[in-house]
């Protein structure tokens, strides 16, 4: 695995852990795509840092638990947002 992959597999794998950020909000800060940042934190970090891989799989265990809720309150907002509009 070339150099850079493997440098950019450990700023995702550390930053989302720091932050406890999800896929998609990684992938906006690093400036790829959500695809980039799923094979990198689900299969190349595996093989470079078995120890990192497994806080973020916990991590992405706790977002997908929780990606209900997130999803519930931005329809919630949004919508409250454009009600507030009209009055």
């Amino acid at each position: 695995m070339k150099d850079y992959i493997v440098n950019r597999v450990l700023d995702i794998a550390n930053y989302m852990v720091a932050s406890k950020s999800t896929v998609r909000g990684t992938a906006t800060k690093f400036g790829v795509s959500k695809s980039t940042v799923h094979k990198d934190i689900s299969e190349r970090l595996r093989l470079i840092s078995p120890s990192v891989y497994s806080e973020v799989k916990m991590l992405l265990e706790t977002n997908k638990q929780e990606r209900h809720i997130r999803g519930g309150n931005a329809t919630k907002i949004k919508y409250q947002s454009k009600s507030h509009n009209f009055n």
